[in-house]
């Protein structure tokens, strides 16, 4: 089995994308463990992990490196969390901004093994509420309403560091569901190009419907 390193810590082989287990033994979110050379693989599957379905669609640019520090919004039950955690490394740290209590229990699961994520119950439209977290050099948004474009500049001014990276999957229909979503990615995209440089744009159908994937960095 041959793997080829597309970005620092994912891998390609074949058709199957791969972060290195931060947790060995540990199978968890992936269909796939692999064993190469003494180290262990998971298996990242796009149509589960937006940024994974970005990355599978030839996406150019992929600000989440060894060591990075990270506020995801909307981070759910960990599930793309997790390869962000294997790809970060133990010197790196998520900050995961989650609403719903249901998915933070079984996010603190996650949490406890890996070490270098954060769960904080609370609202994304609210950054003052967890103020105390550092500067970080990503901001990931992947809170479905109809203000994410919003939601992700509020937490960029309080959080961003100056020459750190932004992340968000726009969905369309959370935003219209009676408009065009290429109208719709317009629409956001002008929102956001007024202080974001535009560094890499990419529709995910077929993995996800109706979404755009975007990484920018602030003007």
């Amino acid at each position: 089995m041959k793997m080829r390193e597309l970005f620092p810590g994912v891998w390609k082989s074949g058709t199957k994308l791969y972060t290195e287990n931060l947790v060995p033994g540990e199978k968890v979110f992936t269909k796939n463990i692999v064993k190469l050379k003494g180290r262990e693989y998971r298996e990242w599957d796009p149509y589960r992990s937006k940024p994974a379905a970005a990355i599978m669609k030839g996406i150019k640019h992929f600000p989440v490196r060894k060591g990075s520090s990270i506020l995801y919004l909307g981070i759910a039950n960990g599930t793309t969390a997790s390869f962000f955690s294997d790809i970060i490394g133990k010197g790196g740290i998520i900050y995961g901004v989650e609403i719903s209590e249901r998915s933070m229990r079984d996010l603190n699961q996650i949490a406890e093994s890996r070490g270098n994520i954060v769960p904080i119950l609370a609202d994304a439209r609210k950054p003052e509420t967890y103020s105390w977290i550092e500067p970080v050099d990503l901001v990931f948004q992947d809170v479905a309403t109809n203000d994410q474009s919003e939601i992700l500049m509020r937490n960029c001014e309080a959080f961003l560091k100056r020459d750190g990276f932004a992340m968000i999957a726009i969905k369309a229909r959370s935003i219209d569901v009676t408009k065009n979503p290429r109208d719709i990615y317009k629409q956001e995209t002008r929102k956001l190009s007024r202080r974001f440089e535009i560094l890499d744009r990419i529709e995910l159908d077929p993995y996800e419907k109706d979404h755009l994937f975007l990484i920018i960095r602030p003007k």
